[in-house]
């Protein structure tokens, strides 16, 4: 049995950030609404493609590319800037502030690890005022892979200076939490987003509907 973390490291694109409010600036450069999920599921497909076949990229030029796509290359440069500029507006979803609140009342510090770029989470932290709430920003960059491989969750361990197993996963991704669990890591999944967990994946340690539920089902594990 899993036990209670010591750490817990949250994604952010998603689970702590949502990407809807993206929608209208998809909108205002001639692409339907529906279009968002799209263009995220192929930045996410062509991100770990290339870290499939041992390339990177980072976030911003996978997502420009993945937005030209799926705009059937009729976006110009000045569309992809006015939809991905819009990660500088994106607020945090209300639970996640009261969620890492209780972390930080339980005494167990919490990190990002993230896909994305340092820059655009740090400023998401500072603009949801939540940065005194989150001790680093752990970014795909210092590897120079996309999650899910194991080489990501166990940076996050030795960065830290935490065991793998005494360190917390937290997504709204049940590939993101199969990834962490494979590598050794705790994992709690927020069902928001997908509302069923993924099959084929290797089952997470707590679920819940919300973030303030996973930490508080993280939390109440056994201290080991």
């Amino acid at each position: 049995m899993s036990a209670r973390p010591r750490l817990v490291a949250f994604d952010v694109i998603e689970t702590l950030m949502p990407l809807d409010p993206l929608r209208a600036r998809f909108s205002g450069i001639g692409l339907p609404g529906g279009a968002l999920e799209t263009w995220f599921a192929r930045t996410l497909r062509d991100g770990m493609a290339l870290t499939a076949a041992g390339d990177y990229r980072p976030f911003r030029a996978v997502a420009e590319g993945a937005l030209r796509a799926v705009s059937g290359y009729r976006a110009d440069d000045a569309a992809v800037a006015h939809v991905l500029d819009g990660f500088a507006t994106l607020p945090a979803h209300p639970d996640v502030e009261p969620a890492l609140r209780r972390l930080a009342d339980a005494g167990v510090p919490a990190v990002c690890l993230t896909n994305g770029a340092r820059d655009t989470t740090t400023a998401f932290l500072e603009r949801a005022g939540i940065t005194g709430l989150v001790d680093r920003v752990i970014t795909v960059e210092e590897v120079g892979r996309w999650k899910p491989p194991p080489i990501v969750y166990r940076h996050a361990a030795a960065v830290t200076g935490v065991p793998g197993d005494r360190i917390a996963l937290v997504a709204a991704h049940a590939w993101d939490c199969h990834g962490a669990k494979r590598a050794g890591l705790v994992t709690g999944w927020v069902s928001r987003l997908e509302g069923r967990y993924g099959e084929v994946f290797e089952p997470p340690d707590v679920t819940g509907d919300d973030l303030i539920e996973v930490v508080d089902r993280l939390l109440a594990l056994d201290d080991g």
